[in-house]
């Protein structure tokens, strides 16, 4: 098979129809045998009706149901799982990702042996205020911080070599950070492509403001396990072995003074180097120790729920 499209999506039955036969038309036109497959993430409209009732039209339609809503990163790592082809390409269900630049990114894929491709919609529909000077604010953070020299993280148009999908863990609301996520896992042919932004033709954005507040949380979640998620000991004991070190001087310090200088002085209770002693060596030895938790979880790793399936299409 040579294109998996997934595509995750919450509450968007309107655009799903129009979706679908633009995705087909493109594909035929194209001569590409290829799969859809629509991860319904918990919608409360008739989405999964309309994914059903598509699917029963046309075979190469595939959908997964979650139980309930468990965000879009869940709803990638579903439709990774699941996916067949050769190349696989992910694009939101609302109809401003533009199912006319498939055929190049397939081809950027194949022919320029990209291990992933992100879309760059260098021209937007959005808000300036809401949305496009928060996500270049966003990006920039990401690019300083990741090193992946990308201008949008956060298109939800890319592609990929089945080989990337299949070895990358997306968690939690880890989806605008999958570029850093191949890049870790060692896929570093990363290219970019600017592609067309439509603005959106039924229904509202799923996303606010807090989605930026969260995204820069994620950035430094993701910048610190890229460095330390296999070695927490390297962080946490290094920090708290100089903290301990500080505090054992600032100890030897008060008990060499008040031995052989300051015989008669003030209590070393009564001075402030005995708190920066004390409260060094106590916070020293919680740093060592979140380290060495650290090290023990990693070495007892336990497999997390996910998401539950309600139902499944041709999977």
């Amino acid at each position: 098979m040579d294109i998996s499209v997934v595509i995750p999506l919450l509450n968007e039955q309107e655009s799903l129809t129009e979706l679908y036969d633009w995705i087909a038309s493109v594909m035929q036109s194209n001569s590409f045998s290829y799969e859809i497959i629509f991860i319904d993430d918990g919608s409360t409209d008739g989405s999964w009706g309309t994914i059903q009732k598509l699917s029963k039209k046309d075979t190469n339609v595939k959908g997964i149901r979650f139980i309930k809503n468990f965000g879009k990163s869940q709803a990638l790592h579903a439709g990774f799982n699941a996916a067949q082809a050769n190349v696989v390409i992910t694009m939101d269900a609302d109809l401003q990702d533009n199912p006319e630049e498939i055929p190049e990114l397939y081809r950027m894929i194949i022919q320029e042996d990209y291990d992933l491709v992100s879309g760059w919609k260098k021209k937007r529909y959005d808000s300036v205020i809401a949305k496009n000077l928060p996500s270049k604010l966003f990006n920039a953070a990401a690019r300083k911080t990741s090193g992946v020299k990308l201008h949008d993280f956060n298109c939800g148009l890319k592609a990929y070599k089945k080989i990337v999908v299949k070895n990358i863990d997306v968690h939690g609301e880890m989806h605008r950070y999958i570029p850093v996520l191949a890049k870790n896992a060692g896929f570093g042919k990363i290219g970019e492509k600017v592609v067309l932004h439509q603005a959106r033709k039924y229904g509202t954005t799923k996303f606010g403001m807090s989605r930026f507040i969260n995204g820069f949380l994620d950035l430094v979640t993701i910048w610190f396990v890229s460095r330390f998620g296999k070695r927490p000991m390297h962080f946490f004991g290094l920090i708290g072995t100089l903290l301990f070190i500080i505090g054992f001087c600032f100890s030897l310090y008060l008990g060499i003074d008040k031995l052989f200088i300051e015989k008669k002085g003030r209590l070393i209770a009564q001075r402030p180097e005995f708190y920066l002693a004390l409260t060094s060596m106590i916070l020293g030895t919680q740093f060592f120790l979140a380290g060495f938790l650290g090290e023990i979880i990693l070495t007892n790793k336990r497999n997390k729920e996910r998401y539950n399936i309600a139902g499944r299409i041709h999977l």
